[in-house]
């Protein structure tokens, strides 16, 4: 790991220090959930940021990793796109957990709803800067990467930018859950509805083949056929989930005594 950390921070230095910056304040905003007990919808509001600065963390170094391959790329201008953009978005949720108060889908004020269209935007323009780097990798070839290990950077950042454009289905919905408003469980960090449909499910799957395509083909399948199929298989798990979601079921269904009318975020 130490090696790799070296490597990563001689091939794009700028985005290595801003990822390893998300992953130090991620660490204190989980310890921040074990000593506090401000709420924001049903879980810790400090678990919220702890999400976005962690995924952005691993979102950073795997980008930073992968445009090292680009040739005659103008690496700058998406590091500190990334880092402006991210950066913004992440301070903002920041400090509305501070004060217990939600960042997504508050329209409360009209600066509420303007700073919640300006996290979409924000969010907007990281994925289609990507989507740009996953052209680029489709426009090039790469003589010098394994066939497998290039196509599952070419996936991984094609699925990651469809699943990251499904957060405009939950900004659309004004909630990340289907059958409830925002609903929110025990479900160790990710927090996942154990009660209806969870569209962050597929969201978070789908995000992440990012990074866990390009490992998987490069430290274990280790072929054309098999990474291909592994891509296959990935997506549809990732479009089953967002099927089952919109349908109102759980990923993990949690019994309760307690019937959906009587939960305080019913959905009328």
């Amino acid at each position: 790991m130490l090696e790799f950390a070296l490597q990563l921070k001689s091939r794009n230095e700028t985005l290595f220090n801003f990822g390893l910056l998300c992953f130090f304040f991620a660490v204190i905003f989980l310890l921040l959930t074990k000593i506090t007990s401000t709420q924001v919808y049903q879980v810790n509001a400090w678990y919220k940021p702890f999400k976005f600065a962690f995924s952005t963390f691993t979102f950073a170094w795997a980008m930073a990793w992968y445009c090292h391959y680009l040739p005659s790329f103008s690496i700058q201008g998406y590091n500190w796109t990334l880092i402006i953009l991210l950066g913004f978005e992440i301070l903002y949720i920041t400090v509305m957990a501070a004060q217990g108060k939600q960042s997504h889908y508050n329209v409360s004020s009209p600066f509420f709803s303007l700073m919640f269209r300006m996290m979409a935007l924000a969010a907007t323009l990281v994925t289609l800067f990507t989507a740009y780097v996953g052209f680029l990798f489709f426009l090039h070839d790469f003589p010098e990467l394994p066939t497998y290990y290039l196509w599952a950077i070419r996936m991984g950042i094609v699925v990651f930018v469809i699943f990251s454009f499904e957060g405009f289905l939950m900004g659309s919905r004004m909630s990340h859950s289907v059958g409830l408003i925002n609903d929110n469980s025990n479900l160790f960090i990710l927090g996942w509805s154990k009660t209806v449909g969870d569209l962050r499910v597929a969201h978070f799957l789908g995000m992440h083949a990012l990074q866990v395509l390009p490992i998987v083909a490069f430290y274990i399948l280790k072929n054309n056929k098999l990474t291909l199929l592994a891509g296959i298989l990935y997506v549809t798990l990732a479009v089953l989930t967002l099927i089952q979601a919109l349908q109102g079921k759980p990923l993990f269904a949690e019994k309760s005594n307690s019937s959906p009318s009587q939960h305080p975020n019913q959905l009328l």
